[in-house]
């Protein structure tokens, strides 16, 4: 069979092309598993994984647990809030005292950009990048690029518009490199305060009017504002916003044609997009949900194939 050229999965930017195929192929046999009656398999009955979250998650936490488990890992969950480090405890220190319990694999959300890298130079177990600031989350891109897969039969050539907030998105970044890795076209839109200095470097085009941006895609990423991490306003308000880049059912029905709408949760409805665009079926949202358990799944078994040897 084949095996990842990586030991960790910190970025996309560490993958190739060959990476995400063989991860997408495992993922098909894995989204048989879970529409089974009995949606368990024994893969990883002698892995200890442990789920470290230093930044608060319900969807992700949830989505890698229910992974895990229908592998049938052992799981240790950990939350920052309840935790020694909010006694002044290092990083290392922290995932130390945890892998002296024997863990295999650890899966990191960090509000730091680099944590997953650095804890991978002084550890001795595989990581897993659940989010590191707002730097990548490549388990996300990953079930995005899947989803787009599922709906429209491939990646490659398809005109992807990510649309928001883009500065303060690690969801972003890793689509982006995704996307282009498999031969997509992408384009973001939003507000010139919440492009990233750095986005010319990206091989990505830049729009700022939405309605331009929808009939050029044939997949709209819609992203919610990250409030939690401004510390100033970078628009005058949510109103404001929403009336130039929120998606509504009468702008989707009034485009030259119909396009995929994406969302990496949670939404803020009536902010980036109503709710009538949310569950309609041009919506793959909850698509998103289901894949997501699929595709960490594959990374999960993927990787731990590679401890056992």
């Amino acid at each position: 069979m084949s095996e990842l050229s990586v030991d960790h999965l910190l970025g996309i930017k560490y993958l190739n092309e060959k990476d995400i195929q063989l991860i997408f192929e495992t993922a098909d046999h894995f989204k048989e598993v879970i529409n089974r009656p009995i949606k368990k398999v024994p893969s990883l009955r002698d892995i200890t994984i442990a789920n470290l979250f230093f930044e608060n998650s319900t969807r992700t936490k949830l989505s890698f647990e229910l992974a895990e488990k229908r592998l049938s890992a052992d799981v240790i969950n950990f939350s920052a809030a309840q935790s020694s480090v909010k006694k002044g405890e290092t990083l290392i220190d922290t995932v130390n005292n945890i892998l002296s319990m024997k863990v295999d694999m650890v899966v990191m959300r960090h509000p730091n950009p680099g944590a997953g890298v650095f804890l991978s130079k002084h550890i001795n177990a595989s990581i897993i990048n659940a989010g590191d600031g707002a730097h990548e989350h490549p388990t996300q891109a990953l079930l995005d690029s899947y989803s787009i897969r599922e709906r429209l039969g491939n990646v490659a050539g398809k005109n992807v518009v990510i649309v928001g907030d883009i500065l303060h998105s690690r969801v972003a970044l890793s689509n982006i490199f995704a996307l282009k890795l498999q031969g997509a076209n992408v384009m973001v839109c939003g507000p010139k305060t919440l492009m990233p200095k750095y986005i010319d470097t990206l091989g990505v085009t830049v729009e700022t009017d939405l309605r331009k941006a929808l009939n050029w895609c044939d997949v709209a990423n819609m992203l919610r504002v990250q409030n939690e991490r401004m510390s100033v306003s970078y628009f005058p308000s949510s109103r404001e916003y929403t009336q130039q880049f929120g998606v509504n059912k009468a702008l989707l029905d009034s485009l030259d044609k119909e396009i995929t709408i994406m969302h990496p949760g949670p939404i803020n409805r009536g902010v980036e997009i109503t709710s009538d665009v949310a569950d309609s079926g041009q919506s793959i949202i909850l698509d998103q949900v289901q894949n997501g358990v699929a595709i960490r799944m594959a990374v999960i078994y993927l990787l731990a194939s590679k401890i056992k040897q």
